[in-house]
C-alpha cells in the first residue's frame, strides 16, 4: 500500500514538473490556439501597438513581452536643451497648416535676430521652410523667445521632420549645429 502511494505522489509530481516546464518554456502555445510565430517588433511605435507597456519617462520606452526595451524617437532634444527648447510642437506632435512654431534658443544660435527652419518629410523631400525671429535683445548669451509660423502641404505624407538651424554666416561646418523634431501630419 505505501509502494503505491509512493508511485502515486511520484507520478503527480512528474505531471506538475513537466506541465510547469511547459508553461515556463512556451511550449503549450498549441494549447492556447496559437502555435503560429509571433511577430517581430522593431519599433517603438510596433511595440506600443502590440499592447506591450509603456513607461512614461521622457522619452518613453516600451518594453515588449521578451523583455526587449524599445525607446521613443524624439530627435536630438535631450542634447540641444542648452542651446535650444520648443515650446511649441513636442516631438511626434500631430501638426497641420500653418505651424505656430515658439521656443526659446540662445542668443548666439541667431545672427541678425533670426535663423532658419525646415519641415521636411520624412522621404526627405521639403515641404517649407522660413525664418524664426527674436523676440527680444538677441545680442546675448542668454535664452531669447523665438517665433515662426509656416504654410505647408504635407503631400499624403504621414511623418516628417522639423529642422531648426543655427544660424552660421561664416559657413564653416564647425559652426554647424541643428535640432531635430519628428512630427506626424494631420
Amino acid at each position: 500500500m505505501k509502494k503505491n502511494l509512493l508511485l502515486v505522489v511520484l507520478f503527480l509530481a512528474l505531471i506538475g514538473v513537466g506541465l510547469f516546464l511547459l508553461f515556463k518554456l512556451g511550449g503549450i502555445d498549441f494549447l492556447r490556439g496559437g502555435n503560429e510565430e509571433k511577430a517581430s517588433i522593431e519599433t517603438f511605435e510596433e511595440c506600443v501597438a502590440a499592447n506591450n507597456i509603456v513607461m512614461e519617462i521622457y522619452p518613453r520606452q516600451c518594453r515588449d513581452s521578451s523583455g526587449k526595451v524599445f525607446v521613443e524617437y524624439i530627435g536630438n532634444e535631450l542634447e540641444k536643451t542648452d542651446l535650444i527648447v520648443v515650446d511649441s510642437p513636442r516631438p511626434n506632435a500631430v501638426i497641420s497648416s500653418p505651424l505656430k512654431i515658439t521656443g526659446r534658443a540662445r542668443g548666439y544660435w541667431f545672427f541678425e535676430a533670426s535663423f532658419p527652419i525646415k519641415l521636411i518629410g520624412r522621404e526627405g523631400k521639403l515641404l517649407s521652410s522660413g525664418i524664426a525671429t527674436a523676440e527680444g535683445e538677441w545680442m546675448t548669451e542668454e535664452f531669447v523667445p523665438f517665433s515662426v509660423e509656416l504654410d505647408f502641404d504635407s503631400e499624403n505624407a504621414q511623418t516628417g521632420d522639423l529642422i531648426l538651424e543655427k544660424d552660421n554666416p561664416s559657413g564653416l561646418p564647425e559652426h554647424d549645429d541643428f535640432l531635430t523634431i519628428p512630427v506626424n501630419f494631420r
